[in-house]
């Protein structure tokens, strides 16, 4: 016998429906789908960048011209940015910092189909392997070399070889000239490495020097903080790191990855034992010459260790470069990143770089990290907060009177926390960039990915680094609005950055650098909104430099000349 329903039930039933179809429809406002996003300039303003740089950064310098790009524009009137060196006026054209202006270039030929671009790229690394090379394999580039389009001449500090977060497009790379890239790498590495016993090295290396045996020395470990030769800064090692793992890809060379392992295992092992923190180095430098008692302290490395002889008498046992800790960029930034992107390539073979790269940004996070402000605090790897304190003595680390202070959160970290977690799944990861997040302006990401969000959709970030963090985010959750920030975050990039085709950091700059990312995170955007990121190289916090004597400035940097000159 059928039994009708009851009113009741049919009320409950007409509830139940109501309430499924309202949760249905507020899912499909806040999951994005490609299609909703509306229609941005961004693709064609990176093809406006690009067709500018194609005309006006080429090099058109002498009677012949190469395939070569300038490193920067003047943004007034596109001419290119010089160099003063001994009364010449020099056109500086350095491979090693246009690596990202060639991912841009082969990013746009990806998503547009246009070949112009990525030709362009690969005709300037091929002129590079024909005519910008040593025998030995090395280029003429880097942080204290370039070539001068004006005379066709090289200018710097010839005799040595410079690598700091560079972090060449070695695909590219391989791709133009397979044997040639191999070859610079192996130089690379047997030009930097100066005993491969204890894997002392050093950030500058020799044009002269021969191939040794590399892959067949043999490793003795021993303690941190050895006195050595070198000076094993992190920035110099992180470059060898990716540049061994990026060879044993290509071919599979387990020496490459053995002693790559090796080298980023050397500061691992000098972490500071109570609290994991650190390290910048994993070495000291070898006292050649004594300090003074009293007065300025010598900033050179031949007196030892220079935070040692600046700030040992103070703090003790910890007082050694390898453990000062107050530009945590370098470590947890970029260091980071290359090592976070490196162990997901390697799949199973990364597991312990991203196990140990990740135990340190949580140490960092714990002992570094002011979540209340968004400060990143100056502290000694045993977890001494230095905030406050006055230098008593004129060193490396400054001047008599400079007090030591919490700096805004590098941009960077920002991003190395929302790849870290992407790729852990830790919650204390998620924690700590929720709260940066919050602290740069975005609002709440939420308690999870997709969880509890509350976005801010009115900010007014225009930072490329910031949008390549976001794009970690939306790469975990389909929630509409970290899409739809990522889309705000581009197009404040468009407003506030992009002048007279260029990408500078506002208005006033008066050079551009070729090399600027703005580009390649607006692509980047492009390419996930259309799912389609592999078409996009990745960006991997590389970025070239200069460094060396310029007339009027004396020994200094195309940072403080060029790119952050302002009007």
């Amino acid at each position: 016998m059928n039994v009708p329903p009851t009113r009741g039930f049919l009320v409950s039933l007409f509830i139940l429906v109501v309430s499924l179809l309202a949760l249905h429809q507020k899912e499909s406002t806040r999951r994005v789908k490609a299609a909703d996003i509306p229609a941005s300039n961004r693709l064609q303003v990176v093809r406006q960048y690009a067709d500018l740089v194609l005309e006006h950064g080429r090099d058109t310098y002498r009677d012949t011209f190469t395939p070569l790009f300038v490193d920067g524009l003047k943004v007034a009137d596109l001419s290119p940015a010089t160099w003063i060196h001994e009364g010449k006026t020099c056109i500086p054209s350095n491979l090693a910092n246009q690596q990202n202006l060639f991912r841009t270039f082969v990013g746009l030929t990806n998503l547009t189909g246009e070949e112009q671009y990525a030709n362009a790229a690969k005709e300037a690394l091929n002129y590079g392997f024909d005519h910008l090379r040593h025998p030995n394999g090395l280029f003429y580039w880097g942080g204290h070399r370039f070539l001068d389009l004006a005379s066709g001449e090289h200018v710097g500090e010839g005799y040595r070889h410079e690598f700091k977060f560079t972090l060449p497009y070695y695909e590219l790379m391989h791709e133009v000239n397979p044997q040639g890239t191999e070859h610079f790498i192996r130089a690379f590495w047997n030009a930097h490495v100066m005993d491969w016993s204890n894997l002392d090295m050093n950030r500058h290396g020799n044009y002269d020097d021969t191939l040794g045996e590399l892959w067949n020395n043999t490793f003795v470990y021993g303690p941190p903080f050895f006195e050595g030769d070198g000076l094993t800064f992190i920035n110099a090692g992180t470059d060898l790191i990716y540049a061994g793992l990026m060879l044993y890809q290509f071919t599979g060379e387990q020496g490459a990855f053995d002693w790559s392992m090796r080298l980023a295992n050397q500061y691992f092992q000098a972490r500071h034992p109570k609290t994991t923190l650190g390290v910048y180095q994993y070495s000291k430098p070898i006292r050649k010459d004594t300090p003074p008692v009293t007065g300025p302290l010598p900033t050179t490395s031949n007196y030892g260790d220079r935070a040692e002889n600046q700030f040992g008498q103070e703090f003790g046992e910890v007082a050694l470069e390898g453990y000062m800790l107050r530009n945590p960029a370098a470590i947890y930034g970029n260091n980071a990143i290359v090592q976070l992107q490196l162990a997901e390539q390697l799949g199973e073979k990364g597991e312990d770089l991203l196990a140990n790269t990740i135990s340190g940004m949580k140490a960092w996070a714990k002992y570094g990290y002011d979540a209340e402000k968004n400060h990143a605090l100056p502290i000694w790897a045993d977890g001494t907060d230095l905030s406050g304190h006055v230098i008593k003595r004129d060193g490396y680390f400054g001047k008599a009177g400079t007090v030591f202070s919490p700096t805004s959160l590098p941009m960077l970290l920002l991003w190395s926390y929302a790849l870290a977690y992407r790729l852990s799944g830790d919650l204390e990861l998620w924690e700590t960039f929720r709260q940066m997040a919050a602290g740069v302006g975005m609002g709440d990401i939420g308690e999870a990915p997709g969880e509890g969000v509350s976005i801010n959709l009115s900010s007014t970030l225009a930072d490329p680094l910031a949008l390549f963090a976001l794009l970690e985010i939306c790469d975990l959750s389909d929630h509409r609005a970290y899409l739809d920030l990522a889309v705000r975050l581009g197009d404040q990039i468009i407003e506030k950055r992009f002048h007279n085709g260029l990408f500078i950091p506002s208005k006033a700059h008066r050079f551009a650098s070729l090399n600027a990312i703005e580009p390649l995170a607006l692509l980047s955007l492009e390419a996930k909104i259309r799912g389609k990121s592999d078409l996009v190289p990745s960006y991997n916090g590389g970025s070239g430099y200069f460094h060396g004597p310029h007339d009027g400035y004396g020994r200094t940097t195309d940072r403080v000349v060029l790119w952050d000159a302002t009007e």
